[in-house]
């Protein structure tokens, strides 16, 4: 066991490579995850809320809410683990912190499953969701929030596209836009699982980074509005189906930006305003019609100059999210590439 430090939280967790064999799994890689759900629900301020952590390993995330979030955010926070080891360290690591929650040891979905629900959901597991959204999606509240992270990329981006489908019920791209497409999938497949029980998930902030799938939804009770998700469902690029919507909500991410100005969310705050599904990967589009490469500041100038929005994306280092049609977009390179 070792001593770390995240955020204004303290805890004692396993050392050692990071695995689901450790006995109390932290991963200090994601305490950049960590901090995003604080920044959002501060952003988001209103009601108090009863919050679970099913998955909650070390209690960090936990532990860093009660500690960093306003005072009155959290009016009670369930922390489970299966690990008998676990809960037992999540106890020490309150009184550590000075924190108060309710610890739990069971599987994660009977936890959830015995519950009378929460206002605030976080899946955070080593791997797939898939097992836990189910249990999740039943005991989420009306206008709750249902965080969920998958650590299961390659399914997701194509490298095992019968996974993909089997898992997901879709087919993924192995192309330079895998990573939008794949954190689409798994949206589809969560509004899915929420219509069978006549509950709409609204993406309310979502992302790509390192090696995760990130999403927040917003929970509502009503036939209505999961049948319009479901119409919001279809094929991009070849793959699919997957959630043709939009990935986040411009009002909180501006939010989110103004309280944490950091260069991740700033690309995500000028993406948020473009209603485009998918982008051009400059690379991979130059590439395929034998173009040079533009400069992508003076690429996304004229773009903006004809009237169209555009933006680079946090999906890919190459591309460019833009309302304007990829013939334009090949004949701007053209003519920019003409003039160097």
């Amino acid at each position: 066991m070792e001593q770390f430090t995240e955020g204004a939280a303290t805890i004692i967790a396993s050392a050692g490579k990071i695995s689901k064999q450790l006995s109390v799994f932290y991963n200090p890689v994601m305490a950049y995850n960590r901090t995003l759900s604080i920044t959002l629900l501060r952003a988001l301020g209103g009601k108090q809320l009863l919050a679970a952590d099913p998955l909650a390993g070390s209690g960090i995330r936990g532990i860093r809410f009660l500690k960093e979030l306003p005072p009155g955010t959290i009016a009670g926070h369930f922390l489970n683990d299966i690990r008998q080891e676990a809960a037992a360290a999540i106890r020490k690591n309150l009184r550590l912190n000075h924190a108060r929650a309710a610890v739990c040891c069971q599987d994660a979905r009977m936890f959830l499953l015995h519950s009378q629900g929460f206002d605030y959901i976080d899946i955070d597991p080593f791997g797939s969701p898939n097992p836990f959204l189910d249990a999740a999606v039943q005991r989420i509240r009306d206008k709750g929030i249902l965080a969920v992270t998958c650590t299961d990329t390659a399914s997701l981006s194509g490298t095992y596209p019968k996974t993909c489908l089997r898992k997901y019920w879709a087919v993924p791209s192995r192309t330079a836009q895998m990573h939008e497409i794949g954190l689409r999938i798994l949206i589809r497949k969560a509004q899915l699982i929420g219509a069978q029980y006549d509950l709409a998930l609204h993406v309310l902030f979502s992302y790509f980074k390192d090696h995760y799938f990130r999403i927040f939804f917003r929970c509502e009770r009503s036939k209505e509005q999961a049948n319009s998700l479901v119409r919001e469902h279809g094929l991009i690029q070849g793959a699919g189906p997957a959630y043709l919507g939009r990935l986040w909500d411009s009002n909180i991410v501006h939010a989110m930006y103004q309280a944490a100005p950091d260069p991740f969310l700033r690309t995500i705050a000028a993406e948020s305003a473009i209603p485009a599904a998918g982008f051009f990967d400059i690379h991979a589009l130059c590439k395929q019609h034998k173009l040079p490469i533009p400069k992508t500041a003076a690429l996304l100038a004229m773009l903006q100059e004809k009237g169209y929005a555009a933006s680079t994306t946090i999906f890919s280092p190459y591309g460019i999210r833009t309302t304007a049609p990829e013939s334009l977009v090949r004949l701007i390179s053209r003519s920019h590439a003409a003039r160097q």
